[in-house]
């Protein structure tokens, strides 16, 4: 699972996204440049097949949905968040 999500150079992208309280696609896609509809549908979709994620579809038209960070999720978040602090310090040290 989490070389499934770290190598997807868009889960990262994503999890700043939601953090910042962007939870909706459209959103998220005119934010980044470069990100594509169907990247980022199969990003989130294995992060809701995961539990990183979740998804509340508002019944709605047009469609409205959302994506929420579940607690698994603020966790694992959480240990990536760590790693990256220590690959810097590995980073740093002569």
């Amino acid at each position: 699972m989490v070389e499934t999500i770290y190598g997807c150079k868009w889960s990262l992208t994503v999890y700043q996204l939601l953090k910042h309280g962007i939870n909706r696609p459209g959103e998220m896609v005119r934010k980044v440049e470069g990100l594509s509809t169907k990247v980022l549908n199969e990003c989130l979709r294995k992060n809701v097949e995961f539990g990183i994620l979740e998804r509340l579809a508002f019944n709605e038209v047009p469609p409205h949905v959302e994506y929420h960070v579940t607690d698994f999720g603020k966790r694992f978040m959480f240990i990536l968040d760590e790693l990256e602090k220590l690959q810097d310090e590995i980073n740093e040290s002569p």
